[in-house]
């Protein structure tokens, strides 16, 4: 007899930043778990979540998620103080968090979180080493999506 998974979710993702793909170049990217409140874990599966001003910054050797807002539940229960931009660290190997911060302290790029989403049961951040657009590649990016909506129009036509 076949049972359905106990962690089945139907869309993995939470939330996208969709303003660090338009402010950066993506190089490479990376998964990490998060070290999360009860509470938080709770707001994150209601979708009370915004990542789109949070950055990841080096400390003591270790990563950590700074200004991450995850707002709580009116529920929650008053004897806990629900601070909802604390730094979160990140959960990933020695040698991944000594690659990440090599390339952090070379100039332009930096480290900035892409989407949530769930993995199993467990809440992943992926996260991307990225390089700062001008203002000039904005533009070229925004003149590309113009065209290839424009050549999809005119395909659909013929």
């Amino acid at each position: 007899m076949f049972y359905k998974k106990k962690y089945d979710i139907k869309s993995s993702k939470i939330v996208i930043n969709k303003k660090a793909y338009h402010n950066y170049f993506i190089e490479e990217t990376f998964q990490s778990g998060l070290i999360l409140e009860g509470w938080e874990v709770k707001s994150i599966r209601s979708g009370r979540i915004n990542i789109s001003e949070s950055y990841i910054t080096n400390t003591f050797n270790e990563l950590y998620l700074y200004n991450c807002l995850i707002q709580a539940l009116p529920m929650s229960s008053n004897h806990i103080f629900c601070n909802p931009i604390r730094k979160r660290k990140l959960l990933l190997h020695k040698n991944e968090i000594n690659f990440l911060s090599m390339k952090i302290k070379n100039i332009g790029y930096t480290l900035i979180p892409l989407s949530l989403f769930w993995k199993k049961s467990w809440c992943k951040l992926e996260l991307g080493l990225a390089k700062g657009k001008t203002l000039y590649d904005k533009r070229l990016d925004s003149k590309k999506k113009e065209w290839n909506k424009e050549k999809f129009k005119i395909l659909k036509k013929n």
